[in-house]
């Protein structure tokens, strides 16, 4: 399993939030180029770069920072995430060198734009599934659907989607642990490769997620920027479960 670094840009920045709150915001830097340079430099075999002004406004709005990124930590492969809610803004994603575009609302609520962008970019597309009491929150996290999470991932899988990226928003920035249950299940009910995400606060709890079959990634945050886990500490513990 291999640590993904999270890189959330808000007005320029990085930041995280805690449970996808847009009102409780932590700046971590001023300068996300150099934050993604860090992780790379430490080891990060890959990241994971959100628009978050892009998820609130329904479309992406940090498009060239994330080229910048991408420019900047090549070859180090990028998924792009943040208001993909049509087939331009995919692209435009994917656009930025960007090697995984990662879609959420418009794939909870839109079975057929899923299936057309998952057949337009082959290997490409990330479905993002975020939870909230084991239903599908949508439109940055501010309303619940309807649809399971299970059921998002079976339409993922259906659709061709690369990987299913999962996440428990009650988790999310808070470092209290990850849904290990919910995301074992998940993974034994979908025939997907899943990207673990919410809560990791230690090694431990990688170490936890690690040996979930199917879990091939856990995206990390808080605890990064924070200093709770040590990046290239982590990675050095998770080779040695190989």
């Amino acid at each position: 399993m291999i640590v993904i670094p999270a890189v959330d840009l808000r007005d320029g920045r990085c930041v995280r939030l805690r449970e996808g709150r847009s009102d409780r915001e932590t700046v971590f830097s001023d300068d996300p180029i150099a934050m993604a340079l860090r992780w790379v430099s430490l080891g990060a075999a890959r990241l994971h770069v959100v628009d978050l002004d892009g998820a609130f406004a329904g479309a992406p709005r940090q498009t060239a920072l994330v080229a910048k990124i991408v420019a900047a930590v090549a070859p180090v492969p990028v998924e792009m995430g943040g208001g993909l809610r049509d087939l331009a803004a995919v692209e435009a994603a994917l656009e930025t060198g960007a090697r995984w575009a990662v879609v959420g609302t418009r794939a909870a609520l839109d079975a057929g734009f899923l299936a057309d962008v998952c057949r337009r970019h082959p290997g490409r597309i990330i479905v993002a599934v975020d939870a909230r009491g084991g239903r599908v929150a949508v439109k940055g996290w501010t309303e619940v659907s309807e649809q399971t999470v299970t059921d998002a991932g079976m339409r993922a899988r259906e659709a061709g989607a690369a990987a299913l990226l999962y996440t428990d928003i009650s988790r999310d920035g808070m470092e209290q642990g990850p849904n290990v249950d919910d995301t074992a299940a998940l993974a034994r009910a979908i025939d997907l490769p899943i990207l673990a995400s919410g809560g990791v606060a230690t090694i431990d709890d990688l170490r936890r997620l690690a040996m979930i079959p199917g879990v091939e990634a856990t995206i990390v945050g808080r605890a990064l920027y924070t200093g709770a886990i040590d990046l290239a500490g982590a990675i050095s513990a998770m080779s040695t479960l190989q």
